[in-house]
């Protein structure tokens, strides 16, 4: 209890020397604030990404990932590595088939094709020309995680006969059909008219832009339209978690043997899974993390000096108080303990301020893009945590000064 009460009251003096000197203390306050500020401003915008992305995920149904060409995101990005995905063999129906047949782990094997950007119109309204059109076969709503509120969803036979039938997002579907339901009804699109027969449940939005915003036609019908050269992406989803490595493993080996890749060569094709994704994601901010740390660690010690350099000064000044308390008893731990109280002190209220200020301007990023608000707990600790470390380390030396100071020529100074 003793201790306690100590400490309350070096706090209670250290909070009284703050507001005494208001604005000495306030410039040694600022270095701290930048250090702190700079580095939860990167790590909650980096958390704010994060969670857009782990929801843009949720794209893939459970258990699902994805074959393509190219990778999801290309750290990359010199010429000679997007000539090496350029070259790879384009997917096509046979290879999706052949996939399915053999692939006896998966649950679905869908495939999908984005086809056009183009205008959609319905007998009410006319939409701009920024209507993405997707090409999918019927295991695509188990794998691409699509529920239909309305209507029903594509079928092997809307498929196999290549029928001018589209499922809508539920965006599109109310652009395009504010009166009423669009199931039924007819619109046109890229010079043909496609007959609606569902519509799916709403998404929302990732980074500010709509996931309901496009249609979906049968792949028969997209390969027809559009031509059978088309690059598709295949999805394909496991039973269930336990499956889920033995099915990824499985599909890749038949891949590369339909594919003939040489054993001990590399894929010559791209698995994307959510894992994946936030893999390559952490690895692109790597060096912001990096960057963000280097520029902390030099305000924090630039901010250190400074509160070393205030407390010498406070200690200069506040001489005959410290002589004063060193003759009516108080003991050099006292005096310590006091000065050292103040310089973390100091460093907290920065801290303080930088983490509250770093959670605001991170979270700002993610108004923009209509992300939910994230607060990084561990690094808001770590950050104060940090800062006690600054005030301690750099206090250290001040305080150990005004402790050994004696107690006759402290009395005699003016």
């Amino acid at each position: 209890m003793r201790l306690l009460r100590e400490l309350a009251e070096n706090i209670r003096l250290a909070l009284t020397a703050v507001r005494s000197h208001v604005l000495r203390s306030a410039l040694t306050v600022l270095g701290i604030l930048v250090g702190v500020f700079s580095i939860i401003l990167v790590m909650t915008a980096i958390r704010v990404l994060q969670a857009n992305l782990e929801k843009q995920m949720s794209q893939l149904g459970t258990h699902t990932f994805q074959l393509q060409r190219f990778p999801a995101i290309q750290v990359d990005g010199d010429a000679d590595s997007w000539q090496k995905y350029a070259r790879r063999k384009r997917f096509y129906m046979p290879d999706a088939r052949r996939l399915a047949e053999r692939a006896t782990l998966a649950q679905a094997v869908s495939v999908i094709a984005n086809l056009d950007v183009s205008e959609a119109s319905s007998r009410y309204a006319r939409t701009n020309p920024n209507i993405p059109a997707t090409a999918v076969s019927p295991e695509a709503f188990s794998t691409r995680n699509w529920v239909v509120a309305a209507g029903r969803a594509l079928v092997d036979p809307d498929n196999d006969n290549a029928r001018l039938v589209c499922v809508l997002g539920a965006d599109l579907a109310l652009k395009l059909f504010p009166f009423g339901s669009a199931v039924g009804d007819t619109i046109k699109y890229h010079g043909a008219n496609y007959t609606v027969v569902g519509v799916l449940e709403a998404k929302g939005s990732i980074f500010g832009q709509s996931q309901d915003n496009f249609l979906a036609i049968p792949i028969e019908t997209g390969l027809n339209r559009y031509g059978r050269e088309l690059s598709l992406q295949i999805q394909v989803q496991a039973r269930d978690e336990a499956s889920y490595d033995p099915t990824l493993e499985q599909v890749r080996g038949i891949l590369r043997a339909l594919r003939k890749v040489p054993p001990g060569q590399e894929d010559d094709f791209e698995i994307v899974s959510n894992d994946s994704l936030v893999s390559q994601f952490r690895g692109l901010t790597e060096n912001l993390r990096l960057g963000s740390a280097v520029i902390s660690s030099i305000a924090l010690l630039a901010a250190g000096i400074g509160i070393m350099n205030i407390m010498l000064v406070s200690v200069t000044e506040r001489t005959r108080e410290i002589g004063i308390r060193r003759a009516i008893g108080a003991k050099k731990r006292s005096i310590m303990a006091q000065f050292l109280c103040e310089a973390v002190v100091l460093s907290e209220i920065g801290g303080l301020l930088g983490v509250v200020l770093g959670i605001l301007a991170g979270n700002l990023l993610g108004l923009i893009l209509h992300a939910p608000p994230v607060i990084p707990y561990d690094w808001a600790l770590i950050g104060l945590f940090v800062c006690s470390l600054v005030g301690v380390a750099f206090g250290t030396y001040p305080a150990w000064m005004a402790a050994n100071l004696d107690p006759i020529e402290s009395l005699r100074y003016e």
